[in-house]
């Protein structure tokens, strides 16, 4: 199950449309998986559970910023973009769900940023430092974490980012598996037995081609 988005352009459809990043789909194709849309629609909490509990596994994918007042704040920095309330009520729901239930979940980016104030954590405003926006950069890993078998390798090399927002406080029952060489928390798991992990990080634009990229996507499928 993919979170999607309400998308302001779309070509082939009537009328405004809900969309969700095409190379995730194909990641989780080429995975053995068979990717799900689910739009950001103002749904009971039982439709949520139901929801959840109708698929094998979830992927929360990046996009514009969480509005601050979920982790406490007001806005801090005028580098906000992106909010929506709508996206942020549906990822929440969906992500507290899928962790209710134990379903594997792959956070990315501003799923990162979703899983960890869903558990209380806060978020880094504007960070402001560079090697973050549009670049290619390695990442440590921890040994022996769920992200580093998946991908094969402790020091992943490759690892495209492109945000401004990172993990301030670190949500409960979260462990730290990944930084960046600035310190920047890069990788996080959570603690219990379900697979749970969130990279801050964008796996899905280089899978296609980078095997230890894809390998989340695969093992995120192997799971479910």
């Amino acid at each position: 199950l993919i979170v999607g988005r309400e998308i302001s352009q779309a070509v082939g459809v009537r009328g405004e449309a809900f969309g969700a990043g095409r190379k995730y789909s194909l990641a989780i194709q080429r995975a053995g998986g068979v990717p799900l849309i689910l739009p950001p629609l103002d749904l009971s909490p039982t439709q949520v559970h139901e929801a959840v509990a109708g698929v094998d596994a979830i992927v929360l994918h990046g996009g514009g910023d969480i509005d601050p007042q979920h982790y406490g704040q007001s806005p801090t920095s005028d580098e906000l973009y992106g909010i929506n309330p709508r996206h942020d009520a549906a990822e929440l729901a969906v992500v507290r769900a899928a962790l209710e239930s134990e379903r594997p979940l792959l956070a990315i980016c501003r799923g990162l940023q979703i899983l960890n104030v869903a558990l209380g954590g806060s978020l880094v405003q504007h960070m402001g430092l560079p090697g973050h926006r549009e670049e290619f950069h390695p990442v440590d890993l921890v040994p022996g974490c769920r992200t580093a078998v998946a991908m094969g390798s402790e020091h992943p090399t490759r690892c495209h980012s492109f945000h401004h927002q990172a993990i301030d406080r670190l949500g409960s029952s979260l462990r730290i598996v990944g930084r960046h060489t600035d310190g920047t928390i890069e990788a996080v798991e959570t603690t219990g037995d379900a697979w749970v992990v969130g990279v801050q990080w964008h796996p899905e634009d280089s899978a296609d081609t980078d095997p230890q990229q894809q390998g989340l996507f695969d093992e995120l499928v192997r799971r479910a």
